[in-house]
């Protein structure tokens, strides 16, 4: 169950003319790149040594304007001469020579973007939720939805490897390896030439429209072999016209989660968060209000032409930010020495470079494939059930790794500046952090699952038979939700050193073949909920060689001390889980009876873990309060 689809979620001024002040940035700037303790630091400005006899000569100027730059990057300020400009006693007092505040400390400005982009993602998984209770009441559980969940495989498994996983996991290094060089080479450049050579925009021009040729070449062949696409992934599928409908509309996505990807992932390593966490609230406004549209003369097609059209709105949603913030670049540097043009040419390209990345995004989605394919075969609606109970599902997965997402490029940074230490408290902590979210979820998931389906879903063509259907296979899908989860915090880790590991692809692909293997022998005896538990198996296959290989190849994280952090919340996880699966159906109103859950789970989830002395929750008091006082500072 990876489905990412949630409800979700200009170069500065010279050298010595004050704070790089970018327009339309919420925080100070990622100056990290992708490299590990052993990769290159930010480059010197070398050919442009200080004359001898000329102390504040230009070359004096630039390798000072290095040093800032170099220094700002260790310690997470904005990049180039620093809040204090060329002085170095301004910047150490958090003011600019004319006295003006500093940016926000990192630890503000984390805490106000993760702020804003719950916001969002709540925003969008509320969208997300009318959108799938849309679809439920207008096409039921059956033949059409089937088709249409069919043809939802492409953007499922482009939104995986475009936006949330390969894309985000190459490009947000790579823009911050960009703004590092940036900002060690701009100083004593003038505004034209700083502009010509930047290597944000070199990276831009060199990557970004061959990627643009590249997905449309895919989106037209995915066109064309729809009947072949759908044959592979729904080969019991009884009439498939429908589905190779869908699908040619739907493929067109390739193109636009593509770009929209792109964009966010630039954007997310300049530090702007808003746009990238607002895409999923427009890709569920453009499903849901084309569906209403279209649904009388199109039937469950308007739904597939409605995936077309949120996907468009996921790039122009983020195109004002991208232009102000990054912009487009030219294909070459035009005047910038041939060894320079090399250097700022994304290696990405590499397929060296690329295929860990690659490889470990297909085989996360591919459980996807696994599922319908297996659910193919089965009656009529047990697609559309098992859909129904991941998306719902996943919400707590989806929540949790917010936290992850606002800070790799924190420890993208760590890393980069050779910051162990650093980056390993800030993984322990977010491991910490998400599991307690998505644990607490999961004990409200399966506690009351019946009674949440019945609220989302239950009305039109989705019947009472379609509810208790759903809640069953959605119990056993919680099972994997914590795996999912530590799969999400743990991959981000392993793509942040200069060259991408194996390790992961090698991991997710084992977890893979457990869930094929158990899938296939145990949808014989238990159809969909066989499905279900193959999934949470080879999800937490991949979670735990994920986590006990961290530690000895990345990060040194204390494996022992996480792995029994996350043993005394799942107890108090089961204490919570098993109260609500009590007191649930006490309550005959579902609505009364959800509601009350939502109090009463959390409660028991807290003193569960009160009584163990999961540390975890017991200090969970004082980072709210900490975490509170650090956004009101921010604000």
């Amino acid at each position: 169950m990876t489905d990412t689809t949630p409800w979700r979620p200009a170069s500065g001024p010279p050298a010595g003319a004050g704070p790089a002040r970018v327009p339309g940035r919420a925080g100070p700037p990622s100056p990290a790149g992708p490299h590990g303790s052993t990769g290159p630091r930010p480059p010197t400005a070398a050919g442009t040594p200080a004359p001898s006899g000329y102390p504040d000569g230009p070359g004096a100027r630039a390798e000072r304007g290095v040093r800032v730059a170099a220094r700002a990057a260790r310690r997470g300020l904005p990049e180039g001469p620093g809040p204090g400009g060329d002085d170095p006693a301004a910047a150490a007092r958090g003011t600019s020579p004319g006295g003006s505040p500093a940016p926000a400390p990192l630890g503000r400005f984390l805490a106000k973007a993760a702020a804003v982009t719950a916001g969002l993602t709540a925003a969008g998984a509320v969208f997300g939720l009318f959108r799938d209770q849309t679809i439920a009441h207008l096409f039921g559980a059956g033949h059409d939805s089937d088709a249409f969940l069919i043809a939802w495989t492409v953007p499922e498994m482009a939104s995986t490897l475009l936006i949330e996983d390969a894309m985000a996991l190459l490009m947000v290094p790579a823009f911050s390896q960009a703004l590092a060089r940036r900002a060690a080479t701009r100083a004593g450049l003038t505004r034209k030439e700083a502009r010509a050579q930047d290597p944000v925009r070199m990276l831009v021009g060199a990557s970004l429209p061959r990627l643009t040729l590249f997905l449309a070449a895919v989106a037209s062949v995915l066109v064309v072999a729809a009947p072949l696409v759908v044959a592979v992934l729904a080969p019991g599928l009884p009439d498939p016209a429908l589905a190779v409908e869908c699908t040619r509309m739907t493929a067109l996505t390739v193109l636009s989660f593509g770009i929209a990807g792109y964009f966010s992932a630039a954007l997310r390593a300049h530090r702007s968060f808003v746009p990238p966490a607002a895409i999923y609230v427009s890709y569920n406004v453009g499903i849901i209000g084309t569906m209403i549209a279209l649904h009388a003369v199109w039937g469950v097609r308007a739904a597939a032409a409605g995936v077309a059209v949120g996907g468009m709105l996921m790039a122009l949603v983020q195109l004002p930010a991208f232009i102000r913030n990054v912009g487009f670049g030219p294909p070459r540097a035009e005047g910038a020495p041939r060894s320079q043009r090399d250097r700022d040419r994304p290696t990405l390209i590499a397929f060296g470079l690329i295929a860990p990345v690659i490889f470990f995004a297909v085989f996360r989605q591919s459980q996807v494939l696994v599922e319908r394919f297996l659910a193919a075969s089965l009656p009529p609606g047990a697609i559309s059930h098992l859909n129904y109970a991941q998306k719902v599902a996943q919400m707590p997965m989806v929540l949790s790794l917010m936290i992850c997402t606002v800070t790799f490029p924190v420890v993208a940074q760590a890393m980069a500046g050779g910051e162990r230490e650093k980056a390993r408290r800030r993984v322990e902590q977010d491991l910490a952090l998400a599991s307690l979210a998505v644990l607490m979820g999961s004990a409200l998931v399966i506690g009351y699952a019946p009674q949440i389906i019945q609220v989302l879903f239950e009305r039109g063509a989705f019947t009472h038979r379609d509810t208790l259907a759903t809640a069953d296979v959605m119990r056993v899908y919680a099972l994997g939700l914590l795996g999912h989860c530590l799969v999400g915090a743990l991959s981000r880790p392993f793509f942040s050193t200069a060259r991408p590991t194996w390790f992961p692809a090698l991991a997710m692909g084992a977890g893979l073949l457990v869930n094929i293997v158990a899938g296939a022998f145990a949808v014989r005896w238990w159809g969909t909920y066989g499905i279900a538990g193959a999934n949470a198996a080879g999800i937490s296959t991949t979670a735990v060689l994920l986590l006990t290989g961290l530690g000895s190849r990345i990060v040194a994280i204390q494996v022992r001390r996480v792995a029994l952090s996350i043993g005394r919340l799942s107890v108090a996880a089961v204490g919570a889980c098993g109260t609500g699966w009590i007191a649930g159906p006490m309550i005959p109103d579902p609505l009364l009876s959800t509601a009350l859950g939502c109090l009463l789970v959390p409660a028991m989830f807290g003193a569960c873990g009160m009584a163990i002395r999961a540390l975890e929750i017991t200090a969970l008091p004082a980072q709210i309060a900490q975490m509170t006082q650090r956004f009101r500072n921010a604000r």
